[in-house]
């Protein structure tokens, strides 16, 4: 039996590094705003070519593109709002921190995890 090995050929950066990044908004993703201040993220995502021929076969029609919605709440909402473009993880974190009165850790735990999510959705980047 083969056994999957995990790629070591990827490229890490340090945590310094990682809290020196700037995050960007994809500029594809459209935001609404909700009457109780939360945030509505709609993105499109490309659906792989074997799913698409697979949704045809089966009657249904399909552009190879799906539409999908990301409700963020207060919290996450937040975040989304401090991405400028121009403030690095660290600042973001720190300006957290400082609204919700929490510890600095704390706040670099759960703000570098939801980046993180966003980025794994595509819906930022990091310069």
């Amino acid at each position: 039996m083969k056994r999957f090995k995990k790629n070591k050929d990827k490229p890490t950066i340090s945590r310094a590094e990682a809290l020196q990044c700037t995050p960007v908004k994809n500029i594809d993703v459209t935001e609404t705003r909700l009457d109780g201040g939360e945030t509505l993220l709609t993105y499109t995502v490309t659906v792989r070519p074997w799913f698409v021929g697979l949704a045809k076969r089966l009657g249904g029609a399909s552009d190879g593109t799906h539409l999908k919605k990301l409700q963020l709440d207060q919290l996450g909402t937040d975040v989304w709002d401090l991405l400028d473009g121009r403030r690095s993880v660290r600042s973001i974190v720190a300006q957290f921190a400082q609204r919700h009165r929490l510890h600095s850790k704390e706040a670099e735990v759960s703000v570098t995890a939801f980046l993180k999510e966003l980025g794994k959705r595509g819906l930022i980047g990091l310069k």
